[in-house]
């Protein structure tokens, strides 16, 4: 502490001092290095101060050239033999032990003293630095020199005083001459590191060695200045040094202390317990028995929507199929050949933009802009003059359904607000607008959602598919319920797909316990607040927008960005949780980490970059395991309704968040497994979900048409 202590006792910035030297009992050095240049610490950006310790200097050997045999004899006869050896030819602790091993020989020589020894001079540690001082002072130093050697019981004369004091001029010249060479190392790095052609900087001293010797600092200062002629170097000595900076670094370390609890703080707010997750599997439970009963239907926050898909594919279905998949700013529109029997499946499809002016316009706009894109798309595939198509149509919002082609839109969700469209049937609006194009006819067999899709889809590869998961803009889940359980609908026989609308779950209240300040915050500034509580904090629509959020709370309390929040930062919707999947990349060096905090046009340092990727790595770990606890609940019950000891069911999975970020899968995986041990969960990834899963749907509701009417 008191070392890198005396830095911050100099009273600067740490951008203009380039080293601070000690030279007292022992010495040492400090300076700023660039973090791209330190291997032991994760990080390129920025500098970090660098305790040298060059005490040590010369263990492996390189100054055997120079080391004499008094500095051997010092060393054998010291505490450590074999290190600190650079320390032990230049420090105040050794200095004076150097002069009198040196006096000693040559006074066994008879060169001193008349040969004359006294037992002073045979006494370790009788000659000490302060004397070595007072030898060398100017005016006074020959008087001081014969006081000393006449305290040790020696009879100098003259020539005596006149030769002591140049043995103390070498020892001590020595010792500056060495602390010039290793500075000047220091000096030259600095200057390369900045890529300076002249560098001008200020090195601080401190050490009684260099504040009460008379001619050290002037015999140092001149050295330096020839070894590096290309620095121009102001010394600066420490007045308070160590006791100054000791408590400065004290302050600064209490301050850093204080910012990491409010940042932890902030965290923990993101992290779940066990209790938590137990708590949130079992209120989705109830919500779901809620939801398929029908008193209680209206009331509960997750809707059990029945979809009238009651059968999965067998692999006997065939022909062309048309799909659309309309659920987020895209717009795909799919023709579909499935071969019978061989399980194989060919699509061609085409991506259409849906503009924000269309999404929050008229539902007569909306719908005009779909068929739009079916008579360009029909076109590009030279089918416009065909028979009816049959078609399915993956529409990824909330419907209520009467049948299979008839589905009443509850309420919009994913940022569309198209008006007419709450509480009206889809599909006769899709019916309505291709008649007002009056090019072409379509057969529209099926509604589905996106979720019903993806699981269909797996569903035609493995037959232990009975659940559906989206996990990427929107946040869903389906599965084949038993029809017995399925209040709303008549019959009690087989089963039927439900879609359960998770994402409005908790919006009565029950997940208030774990919602953070932040959660409500992004729910205030959406466009349906206090609606799609579960789906805001657990699909990649809102993560980005969470994470904001935190950043500017901890940015207005000085603990980021220098406190400065910037333009970008107050931008709804600039962080987008693509960013997310890209900070938490492993092995993503926080360079790369503070290149796209620039893009974001966050001028971010090292320490920044890491906080940032904590608060990815906890807004994204909560909703991995939010979804994990509801899909849970779900696959528990049906092993419950199965009546089965233990479950083996596969899920099929889709959405950019599953697909693409770094952790959410395995999180995911991990508290599924945790929260439902009795079930043997696969997850099986959907390719081209929604489109063939739409088309499937339409293959196997012909097929069954087909069928009864056979």
């Amino acid at each position: 502490m008191g070392f890198l202590g005396s830095k911050l006792g100099l009273g600067m910035p740490s951008d203009l001092l380039g080293a601070v030297i000690v030279w007292g009992t022992g010495t040492n050095a400090c300076y700023m290095e660039d973090m791209s240049n330190i291997d032991m610490v994760e990080g390129d950006e920025g500098r970090m101060c660098i305790n040298t310790e060059w005490g040590a200097f010369g263990e492996d050997g390189s100054l055997e050239d120079i080391r004499t045999e008094f500095d051997r004899e010092i060393d054998l006869g010291s505490i450590n033999p074999g290190k600190q050896l650079f320390e032990k030819m230049i420090s105040g602790l050794y200095m004076g032990e150097l002069v009198r091993l040196i006096l000693l020989k040559m006074t066994r020589a008879g060169l001193l003293f008349r040969g004359e020894k006294s037992s002073a001079l045979y006494t370790k540690g009788k000659i000490e630095t302060r004397h070595v001082a007072a030898m060398e002072k100017y005016k006074e130093g020959l008087q001081n020199t014969r006081e000393i050697l006449t305290e040790l019981g020696l009879e100098p004369s003259e020539e005596d005083c006149v030769a002591v004091q140049h043995v103390c001029t070498i020892v001590s010249f020595r010792s500056a001459n060495l602390c010039a060479a290793a500075l000047a190392a220091i000096l030259t790095r600095l200057r390369e590191n900045k890529k300076l052609t002249r560098l001008r900087t200020t090195v601080g001293m401190d050490g009684t060695l260099y504040k009460t010797h008379p001619q050290y600092p002037k015999r140092l200062h001149k050295v330096v200045r020839k070894l590096v002629p290309n620095c121009d170097v102001r010394f600066l000595l420490s007045e308070s040094g160590s006791a100054k900076g000791a408590a400065m670094v004290t302050a600064v370390a209490g301050r850093v202390q204080a910012q990491r609890k409010l940042i932890d703080e902030v965290l923990s707010l993101f992290q779940l317990t066990r209790g938590h997750l137990v708590s949130v599997k079992n209120k989705m439970r109830a919500e779901i028995d809620y939801g398929l009963k029908k008193e209680t239907q209206p009331l509960a926050t997750v809707k059990m929507l029945p979809t009238y898909v009651c059968a999965m594919p067998d692999g006997t279905e065939k022909g062309k199929y048309l799909a659309l998949d309309l659920g987020g700013t895209n717009f795909r529109v799919l023709l579909v050949k499935i071969s019978s029997g061989r399980r194989s499946v060919r699509m061609y499809n085409k991506i259409f933009a849906i503009p924000l002016e269309i999404m929050q316009g008229t539902g007569e706009e909306l719908f005009d802009h779909i068929v739009h894109c079916i008579a360009d798309f029909l076109d590009y595939m030279g089918i416009k003059g065909a028979s009816r198509l049959p078609l399915g149509f993956t529409f990824s919002f909330p419907c209520k359904q009467a049948g299979l082609d008839k589905g009443i839109l509850v309420e919009w969700t994913k940022g569309f607000k198209a008006t007419d469209c709450e509480g009206e049937d889809v599909v006769d609006m899709l019916r309505e607008a291709i008649k007002r194009r009056n090019e072409f006819e379509l057969d529209i067999v099926a509604v589905v959602n996106d979720t019903v899709g993806t699981m269909m889809t797996c569903g035609y590869e493995n037959p232990d598919c009975e659940i559906g998961l989206i996990a990427g803009t929107g946040s869903n889940v389906c599965y084949m319920e038993e029809m017995r359980n399925i209040e709303l609908v008549e019959g009690n026989e087989g089963k039927m797909c439900i879609n359960t609308e998770w994402g409005g779950f908790g919006d009565n209240g029950c997940l208030d316990e774990i919602r953070t300040q932040y959660d409500t915050e992004v729910d205030e500034g959406s466009l349906n607040p206090g609606k799609q509580r579960y789906e805001k904090m657990t699909s990649g629509m809102y993560l980005g927008e969470i994470v904001r959020q935190i950043l500017i709370d901890l940015t207005k309390h000085g603990l980021l960005f220098r406190g400065q929040i910037s333009e970008r930062l107050r931008t709804r919707g600039i962080f987008e949780t693509k960013f997310l999947s890209q900070i938490e990349s492993d092995g993503l060096a926080l360079l790369q980490v503070r290149r796209i905090l620039q893009q974001l046009g966050l001028d971010s340092t090292c320490e920044d970059s890491i906080v940032v990727k904590e608060v990815c790595g906890a807004v994204s770990r909560r909703a991995a395991q939010l979804c994990g606890a509801g899909l849970a609940a779900i696959v528990e019950k049906r092993r419950e309704d199965r009546n089965l000891e233990h479950l083996k069911i596969t899920v099929g999975v889709d959405g950019t968040l599953y697909k693409l970020h770094p952790h959410f899968s395995r999180i995911l995986r991990e508290t599924v497994k945790e929260l439902a041990p009795q079930c043997d969960v696969t997850f099986m990834l959907s390719e081209d979900g929604s489109g063939k899963g739409a088309a499937l749907i339409t293959a196997v509701a012909k097929r069954l048409h087909l069928k009864r009417e056979n």
